[in-house]
Order: C-alpha cells, then sequence, then structure tokens
C-alpha cells in the first residue's frame, strides 16, 4: 500500500517501526522539489503533478513519541514574511487527506495575509487526531500532544508560526507556548489575545454587508441568513446577523448543542436545525445569505445546483472543492460569492498585532472593519466583485489574482527569511535530529 492511503495512525506505527522520527518536503531555489527519505520519492510526483502543491517551501512531520500521531507544519510563501497560520487537530481518513488539508490550508493563509496586508507569509499547522473521543478529551493527554507540537514548531527556528484552529483551543495554546515563542492566540492571562473567534466573525459579517451593497440589496435587516455550524465562530455570526434586523436558520452536528441554543435565543428571530455530519439539505434552505461556517469543501459540484441563494459569504476555510470549478459553477447560477480567505481574516489580524502589544478601541484593528480604508474586509471585498466582473471571471480567481500579487512583495527588513531558515533546516539535516 502507498504510505499516503494509510491512517495517520498507521503510517506513524510504520515509521516508528523502522527509525523515522522526522521527514520532510522542501522546494528548492531551482524549483526542484525534494524529499528527506527515498519513500517520499512517489509522493512528491503526485504532488508536483495536483493543482494544490504550489512550490511551498516546507512541509514538515514529526512522529509524536506517545502516541500514534503525526505533527505537521506547512509553509507555503514566504516573502512578506514568516508563515503564519492556526493549527488544525482534525482526524483524517487518510495521511493524503491530512497532507493535502495542510497544503491547501497554508495557500489560503498566504492568501488571506496578503489581502489583510500583513507582513506575514502563508503556514498551516495540522495534528492528526486519534479516534478515541474519550482520549481526546483528556486534558492530560491534550497537555502532552500539544507541548510535544510546541517543541516541534522550536525545532523549525521559526519558519512557522502557529495559533489556534479548529479542534484547539486557548488551553491547547497555552500547552504549546510552554515550549516555543513562535506561537500567537496564547492566553491573556500570558499576554496573549487569547480565542480571535469573535473577531473572526466581525471581519465575516462585514464581508456580506459588501456582497449585499455589490448586489444593491440593502442592509442586514430583513435578510434571510442560513449559517451552517453553530461553533466559536459561527455563534458570534449568528448574534452579529440577529442584532442587526436578519432572520436566521442554523445548524449544528449536535442535537444537544442544539436543544441548548435553542433555548438560549428562545423568542429570537433564529430556528435551529440538527443536521448529521453527512447532511448537506441545510446548504439548499432559500435564503439571501448562505454562511458555511463548519468544515470545507461543502460547495462542489453536487451542493451548487441546489443552492437556493443570492449570495455567499462564510467563515469555512476552503469552501470550494475545486475553487477553479466550482467557482465557476456558482458564477453560472448568478451567485455572487466571497472567498473565505478574503473575508474570514480578522483571526489572523487579532494574532498579528498580539505582538505589537494592546490599546483600547485599537485603530490598527479597527480599520479592517471599517467602510472607509482601502483594504479593510468591506472594501477589499468590493474590489474583488468588481475585479471578478470586469475581467469577465469569477470572485475566487479574481481573490487569488489579488492575493498573489500582494503576496510577492517582499517584507521590506525581512522578506524570505523562512526560506533561509528551511534551508538551515536542511543544512543540519533537521529530519535527523531528536
Amino acid at each position: 500500500m502507498q504510505f499516503t492511503q494509510m491512517t495517520t495512525s498507521a503510517l506513524a506505527q510504520s515509521l516508528k517501526a523502522q527509525g523515522i522520527k522526522r521527514f520532510y518536503v522542501m522546494t528548492l531555489e531551482n524549483g526542484e522539489v525534494i524529499g528527506s527519505h527515498p519513500f517520499l520519492s512517489e509522493w512528491i510526483e503526485t504532488l508536483k503533478a495536483g493543482h494544490d502543491f504550489e512550490s511551498h517551501e516546507g512541509l514538515f512531520f514529526e512522529i509524536s513519541d506517545q502516541y500514534d500521531v503525526i505533527h505537521g507544519a506547512f509553509v507555503h510563501r514566504t516573502c512578506r514574511g514568516q508563515a503564519q497560520g492556526g493549527t488544525r487537530f482534525w482526524q483524517y481518513p487518510t495521511f493524503q487527506d491530512f497532507a493535502l488539508d495542510g497544503i491547501r490550508l497554508s495557500k489560503g493563509m498566504t492568501h488571506k495575509n496578503a489581502l489583510a496586508g500583513l507582513w506575514w507569509g502563508g503556514g498551516k499547522g495540522v495534528i492528526s487526531r486519534p479516534a478515541d473521543q474519550t482520549l481526546i478529551q483528556n486534558q492530560a493527554f491534550r497537555k502532552e500532544i500539544f507541548a510535544e507540537y510546541g517543541r516541534f514548531i522550536s525545532s523549525l527556528q521559526g519558519c512557522y508560526i502557529t495559533a489556534e484552529d479548529v479542534g484547539t483551543n486557548t488551553d491547547d495554546m497555552g500547552f504549546i507556548f510552554s515550549e516555543t515563542r513562535f506561537i500567537t492566540c496564547i492566553p491573556p492571562k500570558v499576554g496573549g489575545s487569547g480565542n480571535p473567534s469573535s473577531a473572526t466573525a466581525m471581519g465575516v459579517v462585514k464581508g456580506m454587508q459588501a456582497g449585499l451593497a455589490h448586489l444593491q440589496l440593502g442592509s442586514l435587516s430583513g435578510k434571510k441568513v442560513v449559517v451552517q455550524g453553530v461553533g466559536n465562530v459561527g455563534k458570534v455570526i449568528v448574534d452579529l446577523v440577529l442584532a442587526q434586523g436578519a432572520q436566521v436558520i442554523a445548524s449544528d452536528i449536535s442535537e444537544s448543542k442544539c436543544q441548548a441554543l435553542r433555548d438560549e435565543y428562545q423568542g429570537k428571530a433564529i430556528t435551529f436545525r440538527y443536521t448529521p455530519i453527512d447532511d448537506f439539505s441545510i446548504l439548499y434552505e432559500p435564503c439571501d445569505i448562505l454562511c458555511p461556517a463548519a468544515t470545507g469543501a461543502v460547495l462542489n459540484e453536487k451542493t451548487i445546483p441546489l443552492l437556493n441563494t443570492k449570495l455567499v459569504c462564510g467563515a469555512a476555510n476552503n469552501q470550494l472543492k475545486n475553487p477553479k470549478q466550482d467557482g465557476q459553477l456558482l458564477a453560472d447560477r448568478q451567485i455572487t460569492y466571497l472567498p473565505d480567505f478574503l473575508v474570514n481574516r480578522m483571526g489572523i489580524v487579532n494574532c498579528c498585532n498580539e505582538q505589537y502589544g494592546y490599546v483600547d478601541q485599537d485603530p490598527s484593528f479597527l480599520r479592517h472593519l471599517s467602510d472607509e480604508w482601502e483594504y479593510s474586509v468591506y472594501q477589499t471585498s468590493l474590489d474583488v466583485l468588481r475585479r471578478a466582473k470586469d475581467e469577465n471571471t469569477h470572485p475566487h480567481l479574481a481573490a487569488v489574482a489579488l492575493a498573489d500579487e500582494r503576496s510577492r512583495l517582499l517584507h521590506p527588513i525581512w522578506g524570505h527569511r523562512g526560506i533561509a531558515i528551511i534551508r538551515t533546516l536542511k543544512l543540519k539535516n533537521w529530519a535527523l535530529m531528536n
């Protein structure tokens, strides 16, 4: 069996048996893609032939000492500075799914950081989650696995800076922080900014307002908004759109959570619907705005023909399963789409600003949520929608083109610092170090 088709736990066991703790894939200055071990050769050829891998500067992996868990750090492009993006703790069917998620997400972070005007490159962390639910809810396990991830991040010498993401929380960030300084969104008690979910939600709602303005549909008042996923970000989105007079239908994969939310929001203009993990019926609800706020790839050739909305603007990363194809499918159906990496930036803005201290009503944060600033969520969204119309393309491609253009601008001091660090790791034989 090709190793990429193995489960992450089976691959972790196999590599441990062979005495392999670390491995990597890198792209050299001449464009050659290399791997740390011979078993990676076939996978590298597959990566080069696909559309997800885009000359990523480095993909790094480490096997947990105590558990059948794989730690991953994915560095896409570092022209604007060190790679930054949150760490996802999630269960994947195979290593291929694990790795491709990191590859796609890190590329999305390059685009997100560039469109937000941040002097950071794009990166992402992924930790494979065991199937044992009892284990992942065990605080001692989480402390060990995230502290271990912190040591892994430290070993990369700063080419990747992590933060909170799906499946992780502020306590987990504290455990990572105990072993590395290359992290943001750490607990407030040690000077961090904490959970960035509220900030993310505010940016998504500004994107909704821009989309409505582009379509000349007025404000959120009286609009019907469907929110798929009522997690940390989705719940804040619900609160914000309700406060602006919208009517809401929201779904979640937890039946108990839906019941608790019904009690909490009793009397408000919202309906909560329980939908099992493989039930996408909420996406087909007639509405003015559809807001995917759970996992990615929910907009695809199967779901898009059944959508009944004017505007898609959500918080979930990688909403399009096949970006070029699915972006065109949405355009063909005259559904306006605002790419996730365009509107869900505010969490990473919050993390970026953390390193510069805090002021009340911070203007460097609030300008992103204004209607006037050239690089705000609102104005950038309008810019992308205008470009898509003028260039006869769809918004995803217009946003990627703008992001690619901005992402290649060199940091005035630390441009390509990430590449320099990665070359150092290669020369030091990082994969053979303990």
